[in-house]
């Protein structure tokens, strides 16, 4: 038996703790995705933001990583929403798992299936794609990509991000749609290289990961409007600061192609303008 998890009880110190004693790794595009940031801020200041994050974390089981445990999610919903929040005249930073979809992008990853040879041109005739491409042109401007793939990576651009946010307030949206890590295993305790299977059965002990709402959001923009959610993809809890509200698509909606996301963000923007608006 390969795979015996030993989970550690709750580390109850702080992410910035944590991070200021090199228990996670410090990305190394850290500091040029923090000044990317603070000029996409300084460009779209005439505009509220709404900062997403979307699909899943990984932990490393080495430093040279080869290994890894992965929380699985393509992003369709952080992507997908992105979408609403640009077309509601919202900045997007859209904080994402490297290779996970994008908006208007997210339709066509199978997009070279799709090419044809005519002559001395390349088709494509999918359907949308003319929009989806123009839509991109749109709003390369107000949206600002910044990838993560660790757990490690997630946290250290969760919280950069956040702290650029604070002045913003309640002109602050966040809407944590990534699937994060619940467990992960300390910098200081990675082996160096590849696990040899050489040692027979593998023991990992994993120890619970900091609650990012909590100790991230919560201390950095306590002023944000911050949305989470339990969620399938027909049905959504939506869970920000005041209440939970239940989202369903009917059956009419389903039949006529409406997407889930558009209702969140509906709601969601209705609901952070009622509420710092008082």
């Amino acid at each position: 038996m390969r795979s015996i998890l030993h989970l550690s009880p709750p580390n109850q110190e702080e992410l910035l703790f944590l991070i200021a004693n090199d228990v996670f790794r410090m990305p190394e595009k850290f500091h040029s995705v923090a000044a990317k940031v603070q000029a996409f801020l300084e460009l779209n200041k005439a505009h509220p933001v709404a900062f997403v994050t979307s699909g899943g974390t990984k932990v490393n089981l080495e430093k040279n990583c080869v290994r890894f445990i992965d929380n699985f999610s393509m992003g369709t919903r952080g992507a997908a929403s992105s979408e609403y929040f640009l077309k509601a005249n919202y900045a997007v930073i859209f904080l994402h798992r490297e290779e996970s979809l994008k908006p208007f992008s997210r339709n066509f990853s199978h997009l070279f299936d799709s090419l044809k040879i005519d002559g001395d041109r390349v088709i494509c005739d999918l359907p949308n794609i003319k929009e989806a491409i123009e839509l991109t042109a749109q709003y390369k401007c107000r949206i600002l990509y910044v990838a993560f793939s660790t757990l490690e990576s997630y946290f250290f651009y969760l919280n950069e991000i956040c702290r650029q946010l604070t002045p913003l307030k309640s002109r602050a949206l966040l809407y944590l749609a990534a699937a994060v890590s619940d467990f992960y295993i300390e910098e200081e305790k990675l082996p160096t290289h590849k696990i040899q299977s050489s040692g027979g059965e593998l023991n990992l002990r994993l120890s619970l990961a900091p609650k990012a709402i909590d100790r991230i959001v919560n201390k950095i923009v306590p002023e944000a409007y911050v949305v989470s959610f339990k969620t399938r993809k027909q049905h959504v809890v939506l869970v920000d600061a005041q209440n939970t509200e239940n989202i369903d698509l009917t059956e009419e909606q389903l039949k006529s192609g409406v997407e889930i996301e558009q209702l969140i963000i509906e709601k969601g923007s209705a609901a952070s303008q009622f509420f710092y608006g008082k």
